[in-house]
């Protein structure tokens, strides 16, 4: 395994990133609140199923 210099590695690093298409302030600010919209549905979404399963249960186990 040949060791690279530190040096050429950063150089080799800085082109690569050069080559990185990076998204618009636009681009990030929309994904990021479709990402909090979707994590706000599917919490509400998860605290509905687990209230209905609890009721239930409860339910269930009330009827003895």
């Amino acid at each position: 395994m040949a060791r690279l210099n530190p040096i050429q590695f950063l150089k080799e690093v800085r082109q690569e990133t050069a080559k990185v298409t990076w998204p618009s302030r636009n681009e990030v600010l929309i994904s990021t609140v479709m990402v909090l919209v979707l994590v706000t549905a599917a919490s509400l979404f998860f605290l509905l199923a687990d209230q209905i399963i609890s009721f239930l249960v409860g339910l269930m186990l009330s009827i003895r």
